[in-house]
Formats: C-alpha cells, structure tokens, sequence
C-alpha cells in the first residue's frame, strides 16, 4: 500500500459511536475498552461531533461535573471522501487537533473513520523497498539495510495494542498479537 492508496482501503469500517446524551465517563470508559483514540457522536445517522480520549480527560479535570458527551464533545467533524488519497487525510489530521476523522462515501453516510494510526500503519506496511525516498531512513533497531535483513521482515504491528510481532491475525477486521487474541 501507498501513499497513492485511497482512504477507503487503510479505513476503520467499525467504529464507536456515541449520543450526545450519554455520559461522558461511561463513554471515556468505552474509549478505553475498545481502545480507541476518539469515538463518532451521532444524533441517529447523522454525525455531530466527535468525543475524543483527550476531550474526556480534559472535561473531568477543567469542570469536575461530570455531565454528557454534548459538554465535552467537538462539535465540529472532521470528513474526508472514501475515495480521496491517504495524503489528504494525513494533510487534515496533521493540520487539526483531531486524531480521528469520519470517513464519508458518495452521498456522504458515514462509512467509517480513519486514524493516525491508520495512516501510520498503511504507510509502513506498504513501504516499497525500491521507492528512492526511503534510502536515507535508518530502519529502527538493526542499524542495517533493510533489503539485506531478514530478522525484522515478517513482523508488524498489532492494531489493539501497537506490540512488534511476527504472531498477528485478522480478528474482527483487525491485526492482533496473540495476546490480544486472547482477551
């Protein structure tokens, strides 16, 4: 995969979503069971804002008041066409706050969200050894030329808990170690 990929192929198509109403600490804890970075709040279909790790911590330490995900949310969603390259939502994410953004098809439904993460691990994955940009980049750990090291080559990155390892699955549309498999 690369950078020329579009959003619809590094995607998160399960995502979380949450009600303005519901609150703000069930849904941090939700955050934090699913191991996600932010969730969708939803008023039925429609995206209204989104609930993010940071927004929640910020929201118990500044008021106290624990209250609804409405008070801690962004109101503002972030949107990017499933058909749009990788380079545009890394361009959003870098350039905005957020660390999610909603990912929208044709008639702009909600289909999914894409990550840093996400774009991190599509890069990284897809890195094409020919490609002349990657000659200067030192490859973590081995202090070698990555197309003469084999050690490192069929290892990669669990998506629940970002552990390095040869031992991944598909599980539930995601890449998981076996300990995450586990759980």
């Amino acid at each position: 995969m690369s950078v020329e990929s579009t959003i619809r192929e590094v995607m998160t198509r399960d995502y979380v979503g949450v009600s303005e109403s519901d609150d703000v600490l069930d849904a941090g804890q939700l955050l934090r069971d699913e191991g996600v970075d932010g969730a969708v709040v939803l008023r039925g279909n429609e995206p209204v804002g989104m609930l993010e790790v940071d927004g929640v911590l910020d929201h118990v330490l500044e008021d106290g008041d624990v209250e609804t995900v409405g008070d801690a949310m962004v109101s503002e969603v972030e949107r990017v066409g499933a058909e749009q390259p990788i380079s545009t939502a890394a361009d959003r994410l870098v350039s905005s706050d957020e660390s999610v953004l909603v990912v929208t098809d044709e008639r702009d439904d909600v289909i999914g969200v894409v990550t840093e993460a996400d774009l991190v691990r599509a890069v990284a994955l897809g890195r094409d050894p020919d490609d002349q940009r990657t000659e200067n980049i030192e490859p973590a750990r081995t202090g070698q030329n990555p197309d003469t090291d084999e050690r490192y080559s069929n290892q990669g990155i669990c998506e629940r808990c970002g552990a390095l390892t040869s031992d991944l699955a598909s599980f539930n549309g995601q890449l998981l170690c076996s300990d995450c498999r586990d759980i």
